[in-house]
């Protein structure tokens, strides 16, 4: 088996001070890359400024003989983002591989949670991934190359109490790396989402007693085989937790066909409706929206192979 490496790679890092993105780091780092640790160094929720996060990490790697540079501009904007992306051409001349993995947390019930709190995890989470993605991805089109790694949550899949702005900010990532993916197809632009779980800061109260192992080093190498020039896939969401790792899909079931419905027939035909026993998926490369169409179309013209 031949050793992977980042050889001449210039990576760009969100959220690398700490945790999850700074575990990213220090291995791409390990592997040759030249990498871009990004962290405005604030709290838990997003508050604050502090420089040495962010500054550790890149003295990790420069002492261990890597190259890294810090930034702590704000991916919450859409000038920090450029700042970011900016800093990646100004010192290393290209950007390759992007990684977002910034996040915050403020909890709150959907009965109490602040219009403020709903916008500010947002912000970074999913218009970060905005605002780096952006500036990134036409260069990354103009060289004919990149690696792009979004972070979505099982609470993006599936939802958690009391972070209705967590939920939807990483259900949100996933639309985005699709469209990433397709958009990048052509261009030598691939683009997946990881769904990681791992005690990191970001578990803070959570009572985590009985977990088995689950640091950011059982995630880290996923992160870096989908941030490979070999990563063989795209449009793809990947979960790892606790040493297991496996592919997250949407599916639909096979599903009914009418030529009109009234609504007790929908009651009546839900249990069909509802049938998962042979689901369907549409594969977002090379076209799964129009694979989608076809196939509804062709339920109402008899064909549905």
């Amino acid at each position: 088996m031949s050793t992977l490496r980042f050889d001449d790679r210039v990576a760009v890092i969100t959220g690398a001070g700490r945790g999850l993105g700074r575990e990213y780091a220090l291995l791409l780092a390990s592997k040759g890359a030249k990498v871009v640790v990004n962290d405005p160094g604030g709290s838990l929720t997003g508050d604050g400024v502090d420089t040495a996060p962010a500054q550790q990490v890149v003295d990790e790697i420069t002492t261990a003989g890597g190259e890294a540079v810090a930034v702590t501009d704000s991916v919450s904007t859409a000038e920090g983002g450029q700042a970011i992306i900016g800093t990646a051409v100004e010192r290393f001349g290209r950007v390759d591989i992007l990684i977002h993995n910034a996040g915050t947390v403020r909890r709150g019930s959907l009965k109490e949670l602040t219009y403020d709190d709903f916008d500010a995890v947002l912000d970074v989470h999913l218009r970060g991934a905005f605002h780096v993605v952006r500036p990134a991805f036409p260069l990354m089109c103009d060289a004919g190359y990149g690696r792009v790694v979004l972070t979505s949550s099982i609470g993006g899949l599936y939802g958690n109490h009391q972070v209705a702005n967590y939920a939807a900010a990483k259900a949100g990532i996933l639309g985005l790396c699709n469209v990433v993916a397709l958009e990048g197809a052509a261009e030598g632009v691939r683009c997946n989402a990881i769904i990681p779980g791992a005690v990191t800061r970001m578990a803070e109260g959570l009572d985590t007693s009985a977990y088995p192992p689950m640091g950011p080093d059982l995630v880290a190498p996923a992160v870096g085989w989908l941030a490979h020039e070999s990563c063989s896939v795209t449009g793809e969401y990947f979960v790892a937790i606790a040493g297991r790792l496996a592919r997250a899909v949407v599916v639909e079931s096979p599903g009914v066909y009418q030529p009109s419905w009234s609504m007790e027939q929908v009651g009546e035909q839900m249990a069909r409706i509802r049938d998962l026993s042979e689901p369907v998926e549409f594969p977002v490369v090379p076209d799964g929206h129009s694979d989608h169409i076809r196939y509804s179309f062709g339920a109402a013209q008899g064909v549905t192979a």
